[in-house]
């Protein structure tokens, strides 16, 4: 069965609750946002993630999402657009992956592949 497609008005998470914000060039209305594209740009803001060593903890905070699966039948002018099954992964400002996004579609009239 296929996944809600995730819009800009969906919440996303990185896995230590830091804050997923969309940024689409997409005028594509679904529900009342825009479809979210694999090639928009997904900027984690408030990571509280740190990372523990010898002389005390260190920020390494998610900073942005990394696509490794979207739909595969559903696109906005060629582009891929995501679902709530899609696969992202969070990464630091070093392209560490800290771990996977966890997403909250906004809608659930619609679904892609």
């Amino acid at each position: 069965m296929a996944a809600a497609l995730i819009t800009t008005a969906a919440t996303l998470n990185c896995p230590h609750g830091g804050q997923v914000v969309i940024a689409s060039g997409n005028t594509q209305v679904l529900a009342g946002a825009a479809l979210a594209l694999a090639t928009d740009t997904f900027t984690i803001t408030g990571c509280p993630f740190q990372l523990p060593t010898p002389g005390g903890p260190v920020p390494h905070p998610c900073v942005r999402v990394q696509w490794l699966k979207t739909n595969l039948r559903c696109s906005v002018g060629g582009v891929p657009t995501l679902a709530a099954d899609s696969a992202g992964l969070c990464l630091a400002a070093d392209q560490v992956p800290q771990g996977s996004v966890v997403v909250s579609p906004a809608q659930t009239q619609a679904s892609g592949a």
